[in-house]
């Protein structure tokens, strides 16, 4: 912070109440923040909307196994004083800061001491037995605590009421000291984000440059905040992640493979002591150590790091003329004779005269990023694609907010296949999915595995229809709880960018949809024409090249108009090959019907099958 802003930060000299924080806090901007990130968290800090550095630790505490049940009553009293209420008076003085709410162990014992009549040794028992978790402990530490509260002048009921409320800290619960650190250091990171986000987003790379997920969500935090995260830059790049400007964060040289430590730091001290390089040959001529060789070329040039020099295939092409000139000027440098650049200086600044070459393609320099930098940079191959595909698919990050048994069709690219033998010794897979939103996990289960397995390949760009499922998961020693969420798989289409204009309109038109929301359309056909079995005969519409939109907008309302018990399939050509692809409607298959369709796209294209 003092080299990028001038200013020394003093975590202890931190305002505690700066509304940025809060703010960041409230709208759910939480990535990279210790303790309060996660769906879950993330969730109750947006309806809490905390003011103060009490309801942060008090969050802190209460998002465990045992207490987060209160969470929900704590935001309901902070925001309604007049719900705030205690169970008995002398309560008042222990959970006063908490609304009335049981936060912390501390609390816990308190409430033993001043209402069970307990010594501070009694009380820590108690704590202990909260802490280990054993049943039967617990069990005689009740009988003690219900016998005392109502000693000094509970009635059983209440004494019962209040156990209820103590009971969850045997799950899990902290103490007053433990949260009051814990959300300490969660305030300072949500205040450093807040008013240094580039400076704070760039450390949380560089102490996460191991973690692949974690920068790929740290990344696309950034883009959110308006952050440009940029390929490694051979002027502006330091060993790790490199602030920039507060615009813009820079990948580190580090981070580029097949990329020695020693050539690193010589290209650094080399540019921290002469200055910036002027061109590819000023470059080429000052980087002398011996181990820079080929392979250090081609990483710094498939990474992006000398895009400023020219197009990343040109000096690929060019590799060899480019380690020429710099092995001619090591030798020149190395022996004392006179250099030729000396001797000619208008050679020296001629500069290396590169054969021309065919611009790397989109496609071909995101892949290079992937091999060198371990993730896509300077956009993402799913990115045309969603253009096309627009409202069709739903955003990841959406789908993972919608219920548990959903129904959903999101497009990405498939990021990681691992494929698994369950207990009955069928394959199954879990698959790595993402989008320009986030990221998932894929679940293909034995049956769709067998279907789709060729399919279910690192890179490819897939539309799929899948299944909500949300299940609770409690993770690290601290036992914190959250939400997993991922999608079951009932189908799943490869893209290309020569058919997704083609496909775009099917899904516009209803078509494909997963194999449970068919049978279930299927059977309210069946149901509507008063039969008892599922429609089984079809109606086959191909379409010839990329059908334009008023086509599909005619047929559209021609398929609706006729509803029936046959159901219509499109066959798309894609890939030197036919695909099928079933809709939704179901039609009643009149000739008067089939030849409004066979108007639209030609009577050759229509073939119904009894």
């Amino acid at each position: 912070m003092k080299r990028t802003k001038g200013a020394a930060i003093v975590l202890e000299q931190i305002p505690v109440d700066d509304p940025k924080t809060f703010e960041l806090l409230a709208n759910g901007k939480t990535m990279g923040t210790f303790q309060l990130n996660g769906d879950g968290m993330t969730k109750y800090l947006m309806e809490l909307r905390p003011e103060r550095i009490e309801d942060i630790m008090a969050m802190v505490a209460l998002y465990r196994p045992g207490p987060i049940d209160s969470i929900p009553e704590y935001i309901r009293r902070k925001h309604n004083p007049s719900l705030v209420k205690y169970m008995d008076p002398r309560m008042r003085d222990i959970l006063d800061a908490s609304y009335g709410v049981i936060v912390y162990q501390d609390d816990v014992m308190l409430i033993a001491i001043k209402l069970a009549g307990y010594s501070w040794l009694e009380a820590d028992k108690l704590r202990k037995a909260m802490g280990k978790k054993i049943p039967e402990e617990m069990q005689k530490q009740k009988e003690k605590l219900l016998q005392g509260f109502v000693k000094n002048g509970m009635t059983n009921t209440k004494a019962q009421e209040l156990w209820k409320l103590i009971e969850p800290f045997a799950a899990y619960g902290f103490n007053k000291a433990h949260a009051a650190s814990y959300g300490m250091i969660a305030y300072d990171t949500a205040y450093m984000k807040a008013n240094y986000p580039a400076e704070y987003m760039t450390a949380l790379m560089t102490a996460e440059s191991s973690d692949l997920e974690m920068i790929a969500e740290a990344v696309k935090e950034c883009r959110r905040m308006g952050i440009d995260v940029l390929a490694p830059d051979i002027n502006e790049s330091r060993l790790n992640f490199t602030y920039v400007d507060d615009k813009t964060v820079r990948f580190g040289l580090v981070a580029i493979k097949n990329l020695g430590a020693e050539v690193i730091e010589s290209i650094i001290a080399e540019r921290e002591a002469n200055g910036t390089y002027a061109d590819l040959a000023d470059f080429a001529r000052r980087v002398h150590h011996r181990a820079f060789n080929k392979k250090s070329l081609e990483s710094l040039v498939k990474s992006g790091a000398l895009d400023r020099f020219g197009d990343r295939n040109q000096l690929l092409e060019n590799m060899e003329r480019i380690l020429l000139f710099n092995k001619d000027a090591q030798r020149q440098m190395e022996s004392n004779q006179v250099s030729l650049f000396a001797a000619a200086p208008h050679v020296a600044t001629a500069g290396i005269t590169l054969r021309p070459a065919k611009a790397a393609a989109r496609r071909e320099v995101l892949q290079w990023e992937k091999e060198l930098l371990g993730l896509y940079v300077s956009s993402h191959p799913y990115e045309e694609v969603a253009k096309s595909l627009g409202d069709t698919v739903s955003p990841i990050i959406e789908v993972l907010k919608k219920p548990d048994g959903e129904f959903v069709r999101v497009g990405g690219s498939l990021t990681t296949v691992k494929e698994i033998v369950t207990k009955k010794g069928d394959a199954m897979a879990f698959v790595g999915f993402e989008d320009l939103s986030g990221r998932t996990e894929l679940l293909v289960f034995p049956r769709t595995f067998a279907q789709y397995k060729d399919a279910l390949v690192p890179d490819a760009i897939a539309v799929v229809s899948a299944k909500v499922s949300r299940r609770k998961k409690t993770k690290g020693t601290e036992g914190t709880e959250d939400e997993e969420v991922s999608l079951i798989v009932n189908s799943l289409v490869l893209v290309e960018d020569e058919d997704v204009k083609g496909l775009t309109e099917m899904l516009r038109s209803g078509g494909w949809i997963d194999e449970t929301d068919r049978q279930k359309v299927l059977k309210k056909d069946a149901d509507a024409s008063g039969s008892h079995g599922l429609a089984t005969s079809s109606v086959s519409i191909a379409l010839r090249g990329r059908p334009t939109h008023e086509m599909v907008e005619r047929l559209r309302e021609v398929l609706r108009a006729n509803p029936g018990g046959k159901r219509v399939c499109m066959l798309v050509e894609s890939g030197g090959g036919t695909r099928k692809i079933e809709t939704e409607y179901s039609i009643h298959p009149d000739p008067a019907v089939i030849d409004e369709i066979a108007a639209i796209v030609g009577r050759q294209n229509v073939v119904v099958v009894a």
